[in-house]
């Protein structure tokens, strides 16, 4: 299915063979919310015709909107800073990450996997 938008607090998705559209409630997402972007392939698992889960992919790019500025001679070990990205889902990066970059992070853990170029 894919991803249409938020409507309340209810999520609404897109069967892409018949178009058919389904609410879901948030409850259902959990803490997928934080990494839905618009027109994002999921997959929606039924149970005897019900939704009971939502599959994200297992990694997703998303922009940094927000984060301390870089200094120079930052490296990748020197340590990390808080990131809140463009979905409003906040995760630890590197210290050398800035705002307007993009990166992959992986929707299972929230965890920071590498800045896209």
């Amino acid at each position: 299915m894919q991803y249409l938008y938020r409507h309340g607090d209810d999520y609404v998705m897109m069967d892409q063979g018949t178009f058919e559209q389904l609410s879901l409630p948030g409850a259902l997402l959990g803490d997928a919310v934080s990494y839905l972007q618009d027109t994002m392939d999921v997959t929606v698992v039924f149970y005897e015709g019900r939704a009971i889960a939502v599959e994200l992919p297992n990694a997703v790019e998303l922009e940094v909107v927000e984060t301390a500025p870089g200094v120079r001679g930052d490296t990748v070990s020197g340590g990390s800073k808080p990131a809140r990205l463009e979905t409003g889902a906040t995760v630890q990066v590197p210290l050398f990450v800035s705002v307007g970059d993009r990166i992959r992070v992986d929707t299972r853990s929230g965890a920071y996997l590498e800045r896209v170029k």
